[in-house]
């Protein structure tokens, strides 16, 4: 299937409170934002005209510009209903949807006291994923090269462009050699998370995840850890080591664009979705879809 490149599409774009023809959604090669990571983003899903979890994503966004160093120029309302009239104007009901908040061009230095904050919000569809077929049967996972950083080093709890590079480098080499994502440990050796997804375990029937005071918290993850409990299944958060894998029933990945995905691999280490991870993915497939 060939590859229709992002800039290349038909629609509108929101960027910075008015509807632009899609292809002329630009900026400046200048912008600070390219040359320094001032940059932070949501990744939300429309299922059947409501985007699930709305307010949550658009209040993270303005927390994460603030961990930024800079303030957005709209309001969480705002930026909720610039989200509901993008997906409106593109006539989507299911879809997926990107705020974006960037520092412009203004000056191109590391200071950066006198750039405007510029606010951009983009839908189109986006099915799965992972593949279907694939997700069913668990993907497979490779160890990434790369560590999630020290909280001193930078603002980890922030969903900030420039920590996913390291991200971007570890999928890269994981589809290379045939696996789906690749696993990222902590700057201290623990299992941290997926290159874009929350990781959780299963233990004789106790979920085990990793503590995220270091880490994005994911909306989907506490969607996912209220839904467990619901179904009366005790949650532990804590720090998992990497050896700890092999004492592991079922593995699955939580994540706005990846919902709820078993795992049947992580390096060495082997897992086999079972009735927690695969009930928990119909739980949630349940409740975005407001189904029962």
């Amino acid at each position: 299937m060939a590859l229709v490149p992002f800039d290349d599409r038909d629609g509108w774009i929101w960027f910075d409170g008015e509807f632009v023809p899609w292809r002329e959604a630009k900026t400046h090669v200048l912008t600070h934002a390219l040359h320094y990571g001032s940059s932070v983003f949501e990744g939300e899903r429309m299922y059947g005209g409501e985007i699930f979890k709305l307010t949550e994503h658009s209040e993270r966004l303005a927390r994460s510009a603030e961990l930024l160093d800079f303030t957005l120029p709209y309001s969480v309302s705002e930026i909720d209903q610039a989200c509901r009239d993008t997906c409106a104007r593109m006539g989507m009901e299911d879809a997926y949807i990107r705020p974006v908040a960037y520092l412009g061009p203004e000056q191109t230095s590391v200071s950066a006291l006198n750039n405007k904050v510029h606010v951009a919000i983009a839908v189109w569809d986006w099915p799965s994923y992972f593949d279907p077929e694939v997700k069913k049967k668990g993907i497979r996972l490779e160890w990434a090269k790369w560590r999630r950083p020290d909280p001193l080093t930078a603002p980890t709890t922030a969903k900030a462009a420039g920590l996913y590079m390291i991200c971007t480098m570890s999928k890269n080499a994981a589809e290379r050699r045939g696996f789906s994502d690749a696993m990222m440990l902590d700057w201290r050796g623990y299992v941290a998370e997926a290159t874009g997804a929350n990781v959780f375990f299963v233990q004789d029937g106790v979920i085990h995840t990793p503590d995220v005071t270091h880490i994005l918290n994911g909306i989907t993850r506490q969607t996912v850890i209220d839904l467990a409990q619901a179904r009366g299944i005790e949650v532990v958060v804590r720090h998992i080591r990497p050896e700890e894998l092999s004492t592991f029933s079922e593995c699955f990945l939580t994540g706005s664009a990846a919902e709820v995905t078993p795992v049947q691999l992580i390096g060495e280490y082997t897992f086999t979705p079972g009735d927690i991870s695969l009930g928990l993915m119909d739980d949630y497939g349940k409740l975005v879809r407001r189904i029962g």
